[in-house]
């Protein structure tokens, strides 16, 4: 009795300092969010190109790529502020645990198993903004392709700041029926790279 007892103390323990860290980091991610509309122009570059690519005929297209093009722009300006603001934050602050699930005190316990989310952001920055610019041979199709993908995993990232990878990983495939490795896959290469030697590699 006395053992299940202390084993249930321990649980509430580990929850209440599991809510409270992830109540933490969504209020400080959201004080660095708050000053943008990242999240709305998300919203209406996704919907601008399943419109685009539902048109058919390129006449009925086109107008709408070119709406696109400004709201491309202004995510990735709004992005990179968003980017240099965070890169502000402290390092204690942004560490986040590789671990699949939540551990208390990961990142102090395991700092070699862990990756700095500034980093990551200014990863996903890069991303978005090549993205956005296109490689001069890509169609409009594709670069809605990869700029999706890009935005998916900045907001994977996100999720995973903010709870876990596990939890992140089944928001994207409620949200978006996306897998997270597919996700990873889809990018642009540079930001794959730049990405999996980050939340993959050691320190």
């Amino acid at each position: 009795m006395e053992l299940f007892l202390l084993a249930a103390l321990v649980v509430i323990a580990a929850w209440m300092l599991k809510s409270r860290d992830q109540r933490r980091r969504v209020a400080l991610l959201a004080g660095y969010l708050s000053s943008y509309q990242i999240e709305k122009h998300m919203e209406t570059l996704t919907q601008g190109y399943l419109r685009a690519l539902g048109a058919g005929d390129p006449e009925r297209s086109e107008p709408i790529w070119s709406m696109l093009r400004s709201t491309e722009q202004e995510l990735c300006s709004q992005f990179r502020r968003f980017a240099a603001d965070f890169s502000r934050a402290g390092e204690a602050e942004t560490r986040v645990s590789k671990l699949p699930f939540y551990v208390p005190f990961a990142t102090r316990l395991f700092p070699g198993n862990s990756f700095d989310a500034r980093q990551a952001v200014a990863i996903h920055a890069r991303g978005i903004t090549l993205a956005a610019q296109g490689d001069g041979h890509s169609s409009s199709k594709d670069m809605a392709y990869t700029m999706t993908a890009e935005l998916f995993l900045m907001q994977h990232t996100c999720h995973w700041f903010c709870k876990s990878k596990t939890v992140a990983s089944a928001r994207m495939l409620a949200l978006h029926q996306t897998p997270y490795a597919q996700l990873v896959a889809s990018v642009d290469p540079g930001t794959r790279d730049a990405y999996c030697a980050l939340v993959r590699g050691r320190g």
